[in-house]
């Protein structure tokens, strides 16, 4: 499929102009040697441990600067980029994340479904729709952080043909064992590749990790520090975990509401 890159950042909260200098430095190591999709971690930019009125100040509409420049990136590079951004639309703040086409298209947008949490202070649930993104690179699928923590999102989009999930995150050490459990569990569930994307600083456990559709964790970054996390993906590892482990060719699709709207991505949680 391609070489992807996590990009294990350290935030400083509110320091926008310095987050992003910082993203933008892993970003062009990370094509230097060869990253052919970059993933950024949930509100990078911002920071995570700040009040509304200030995410309210930070905050980006789809079409702003951040979304803007890495579509510019994009393009420069010849990747594609997973970048989320803290969104505002109206009087509503999401934790949202764009997803780039290698040409600087936008393919699409996502909004975090489950808001944990004290994050339900400043910001608003998007809508629980789940839709696979085709992309010069495969299909894949996108959650920001609670979303894994729900079996059902994964496997809609797993059913829709994802071989990859992306999950943007900022993961505390509180919860550093659910991490651990989940991420490695929905790749086993769904037979897809998982790639969850942390940051560290501000009590976040990093340990970015790029999970095997047999839930083997193929590579692993630091508990503590900022750093690139960079693995070839093999499509192949898809065909060979399912052909052992018929977990989606023996799922019985009437326990999913909507039909045959889900093929669709049209099905809609709670």
């Amino acid at each position: 499929m391609c070489k992807v890159a996590a990009i294990q950042m350290k935030p400083a909260s509110g320091q926008t102009d310095a987050n992003l200098q910082q993203a933008v430095f892993m970003a062009e190591q990370a094509v230097g040697e060869g990253a052919e999709l970059l993933v950024f971690p949930e509100l990078w930019k911002t920071g995570y441990h700040l009040k509304k009125e200030e995410f309210l100040r930070l905050a980006e509409t789809r079409d702003g600067k951040t979304v803007s420049l890495f579509r510019d990136l994009a393009r420069k590079w010849g990747t594609v980029i997973v970048v989320p951004f803290a969104e505002i639309d109206g009087d509503h703040l999401y934790i949202s994340l764009a997803v780039i086409e290698r040409t600087g298209e936008l393919l699409a947008t996502y909004r975090k479904s489950f808001v944990w949490g004290k994050e339900k202070d400043s910001f608003t649930n998007g809508e629980r729709q789940y839709r696979v993104i085709h992309t010069s690179l495969g299909k894949i699928g996108v959650l920001i952080c609670y979303d894994i923590e729900f079996p059902e999102p994964a496997r809609l989009l797993a059913l829709q043909g994802a071989e990859l999930i992306i999950v943007p995150s900022v993961w505390s050490f509180g919860a550093e064992t659910r991490w651990d459990i989940q991420l490695p569990a929905r790749a086993l569930d769904n037979t897809v590749f998982i790639l969850g994307v942390n940051t560290v600083g501000e009590g976040s456990c990093g340990k970015s990790k790029l999970v095997a559709p047999d839930g083997q964790v193929l590579c692993e970054a630091s508990r503590e520090e900022a750093c690139i996390l960079l693995h070839d993906i093999q499509p192949e590892l898809i065909g060979k975990a399912r052909a052992r482990i018929p977990y989606l060719a023996d799922f019985d699709e009437s326990l999913l509401p909507g039909g045959e709207a889900r093929k669709s991505g049209m099905v809609i949680l709670g």
